[in-house]
């Protein structure tokens, strides 16, 4: 059980400070990913920036997720749920291709201007407060593969065991401080799960951007 994210990330930094001092730059996952990547690029003394996977939600149920996208990565699809609920790829292409405007809207949201840190040959670290189904981060990892990175690392405090033994084979080394056997969702690990604000991301990433 963490306290909250913060505590989460300060946790998550210890267990990753044998890449301080090395060609590092850790991504975080907005927005509650935010608040612990901010303590891990804070405890690592390196640059933050942002990876924003967006989930495609299926038709009329926008909160269940066929897939996922990140930047102009590959786009993460569940296939067999897509053709059990018979969605067309005309749709899933409409879909992904709002899902990136959005996440260009955020990104200037969150950093203005500013250009993304290189990340070509350098040791990435991606973190958020925690894995549920994975597909999101998965997204994640493969937008920030297309950048040729030195070694990809995956940090979250808690995963469910499936995700963390699926997606351990996707990344150089997946770090998670906990793997319960029982999941429901990843706010019941953290005594303080209150939704992190668009102001907090802001300020978080003005201490550590670039």
């Amino acid at each position: 059980m963490f306290t909250d994210r913060t505590e989460a990330g300060r946790r998550l930094a210890e267990c990753l400070l044998e890449y301080k001092g090395q060609d590092v730059v850790v991504l975080a996952i907005p927005r509650g990913g935010v608040v612990v990547a901010g303590e891990v690029a804070k405890g690592l003394s390196c640059p933050l920036d942002l990876i924003i996977p967006r989930k495609i939600g299926a038709p009329g149920n926008p909160e269940l997720a066929i897939g996922a996208v990140a930047g102009k990565g590959k786009v993460m699809l569940n296939t067999q749920l897509k053709e059990t609920l018979r969605v067309s790829s005309e749709y899933v292409e409409e879909e992904v291709q709002r899902q990136l405007a959005e996440i260009d809207r955020r990104r200037k949201r969150y950093l203005g201007d500013r250009p993304p840190v290189n990340l070509t040959g350098k040791t990435v670290i991606v973190v958020d407060d925690g894995l549920a189904t994975g597909y999101t981060a998965l997204a994640a990892v493969n937008a920030v593969r297309e950048k040729k990175p030195k070694k990809i690392v995956l940090a979250v405090p808690v995963a469910p065991r499936d995700t963390y033994e699926r997606l351990v084979g996707e990344v150089d080394e997946l770090v998670c401080l906990s793997i319960p056997e029982f999941f429901y969702a990843v706010g019941q690990f953290y005594l303080d799960f209150s939704q992190t604000t668009d102001e907090e991301v802001i300020e978080i990433l003005k201490k550590y951007h670039g």
